[in-house]
């Protein structure tokens, strides 16, 4: 009862807090998933380009927890994890699957993403969420 009720501080003062961490956490599963399926069959695209995508999920993996938690040592806790899930994926896709491989720039692009995505504290925005749930 009491680590959930730490755990419930951390979360905006949301009227639905366990709709919104939970689709929060399903899009982590989805990352994690997707990370380790067998790739599938992509038209021929320029080299590098992946990495735009790597930018682009794991910023708004950021975004999420800067829209879900109230404070600045949440956001910066979850923008670790995130950036250590990547590297673990990388990590994972080279060691545990034989039709994906680790790329450290992914990696990198990964982390870039998290940095961007929690950057979004500094914007009007960030209480985007809120505003949305408030309305509901």
């Amino acid at each position: 009862m009491i680590r959930s009720a730490l755990v419930g501080r951390s979360l905006k003062p949301f009227r639905r807090p366990r709709l919104w961490a939970g689709l929060w956490i399903l899009a982590i599963a989805v990352v994690v998933v997707v990370s380790l399926l067998p790739a599938p069959a992509l038209p021929n695209m320029p080299p590098g380009s992946d990495k735009f995508e790597h930018f682009l999920v794991y910023c708004a993996l950021a975004i999420g927890a800067v829209q879900l938690y109230a404070r600045r040592p949440a956001w910066v806790g979850a923008g670790i994890g995130l950036v250590l899930l990547g590297i673990g994926l990388e990590y994972a896709q080279g060691m545990l699957t034989t039709t994906r491989m680790m790329d450290r720039w992914d990696a990198l692009a990964n982390t870039l993403g998290v940095i961007a995505g929690l950057a979004t504290f500094l914007t009007p925005w960030r209480d985007a969420l809120l505003r949305f749930d408030d309305k509901r």
